[in-house]
């Protein structure tokens, strides 16, 4: 049996409550407005405007209150407006809201970097840099490799996300909707097989020696910079490897002077039940790079690692003008005291109990679950064509239209657009867990469709 969460004050009630259809009229209006000002190319998984949240409930323009499984792709993982967050927000904006680290500093970008060296794993000496995004923490965190190894190529896995810019589109596993028809790419980055259990069967220990190969095979180890990992994929579909890949991977990057990265953009600050999700595996990176819940909703990402690599790079060769902001510096600080000061690692790890224990039996009760898979917060749920391994990506597209329908917010996953992701705040109740399975469960047990046809994957 799982324990109930612990008792909180929440400015919104901590429950699913629908007063019109969704989207509601308001939301309706804002989107007639969004739709004459805003690009097509910003997206949305629901047109349903939000006006404030609390916990890990949200409420809308129209008075709807939703169960958020998404917390803005992992963003918000100590819940929506936390009081510390907002007071910490709050004072700092009062005394100083900018001035640029690398023309006047400022102490709170030191303290952030100097937690950031206590929390990350490895006890060796440990420098820090803060920039605004996941994604220019990982282009950064490639050109501190490059300029410390000396050498070009980028080795990532398949099925990876690590951002849209230029570079870490380049990154980025599948072309649609990230990279079409946005290229030309930066050369020298290379995509090898990762170990993904549900679907090659592998060992961690060989699904290694076939990743390892194809760099032997396709790169040649004495020109790669950097290899960069999630340890446990968001975008590309809650994939954990096996035990023992990430092991033997950091010792082949150790004898090749390869610099072993560990992007924790999205698994990383709690979420998984641990600091970071590379410690599940095991394994200390040589740099991280962190981003989403560092700050509780406020801008800020950081690379980490070695003194050693992170000096590697000549004064002024990184930086950005709001990098560290001093307001979500604050914020990052506030977050980092209430993990520790909470417990909310211990929270993740409640989570997941609860999510094991009301969702882990979906793939005997449906045939069309092929794997219920995830560490803390942070879960996904294969969704195949009735017993195969095929994915199914319209029953994905009939769920999250349910959800959404019905006062529920997850977020969709995988490389074939397969796999719903839960990401829920790790303050989530046992309460709101348990409804938002029920509208899941009505939503799979409601799709009568037939899977679109596609290519049987193999990795």
């Amino acid at each position: 049996m799982t324990t109930e969460a612990p008792s909180r004050t929440f400015d919104i009630p901590q429950e699913r409550r629908l007063v019109t259809e969704l989207p509601g009229p308001r939301s309706r209006e804002l989107q007639a407005r969004r739709l004459a000002s805003v690009s097509r190319g910003a997206g949305t998984l629901a047109n349903i405007y939000m006006a404030r949240g609390s916990g890990a409930v949200l409420e809308d323009v129209d008075g709807n209150r939703l169960i958020d499984l998404g917390c803005g792709i992992g963003v918000t993982t100590i819940g929506h407006a936390h009081p510390a967050v907002q007071a910490a927000v709050a004072e700092q904006a009062s005394q100083l809201t900018h001035t640029l680290f690398t023309v006047t500093p400022y102490e709170n970008y030191v303290r952030v970097a100097e937690q950031l060296a206590r929390i990350t794993p490895g006890d060796f000496e440990k420098h820090s840099i803060l920039v605004n995004s996941g994604a220019e923490a990982v282009e950064n965190a490639a050109k501190i490799a490059r300029r410390y190894t000396g050498r070009r190529a980028l080795v990532v896995l398949d099925h990876a996300f690590h951002g849209r810019t230029n570079m870490t589109m380049a990154m980025t596993y599948r072309p649609w909707p990230e990279r079409e028809g946005m290229g030309p790419f930066p050369g020298e980055i290379y995509s090898v097989p990762i170990s993904y259990p549900f679907r090659d069967g592998l060992s961690g220990a060989e699904a290694a020696e076939r990743t390892i190969d194809y760099i032997e095979t396709h790169v040649g180890p004495r020109d790669v910079a950097a290899f960069f990992a999630e340890p446990i994929q968001g975008d590309g579909g809650i994939v954990i490897p096996a035990p023992g890949y990430f092991e033997r991977i950091a010792q082949y990057c150790r004898d090749n002077g390869i610099v072993f990265v560990a992007d924790e953009i999205q698994a990383g600050f709690a979420r998984t039940g641990a600091w970071f999700s590379i410690e599940h595996h095991g394994v200390v990176p040589d740099l991280i790079t962190s981003a989403k819940g560092i700050a509780g909703g406020m801008p800020l990402a950081a690379v980490t690692g070695r003194a050693e690599i992170m000096d590697a790079v000549q004064p002024g060769g990184v930086g950005g003008t709001f990098g560290g902001n001093p307001v979500s510096t604050a914020a990052a600080l506030a977050v980092i005291d209430l993990i520790e000061r909470e417990d909310l690692i211990g929270e993740a790890q409640r989570v997941e109990r609860a999510l094991v224990e009301r969702i882990g039996g979906w793939t005997e009760k449906y045939d069309t679950v092929g794997e219920v898979r995830g560490k803390g917060a942070m879960f996904g749920v294969e969704l195949v064509e009735p017993g195969t391994r095929r994915p199914n990506p319209a029953l994905l597209k009939h769920v999250l239209k349910h959800a959404t329908e019905h006062g529920v917010i997850p977020l969709d996953a995988g490389s074939w657009d397969s796999v719903l992701r839960l990401l829920p705040s790790v303050v989530i109740s046992e309460a709101l867990i348990d409804d938002a399975a029920g509208v899941l469960e009505e939503a799979l047990e409601s799709f009568h469709g037939v899977g679109e046809p596609g290519i049987v994957p193999t990795s």
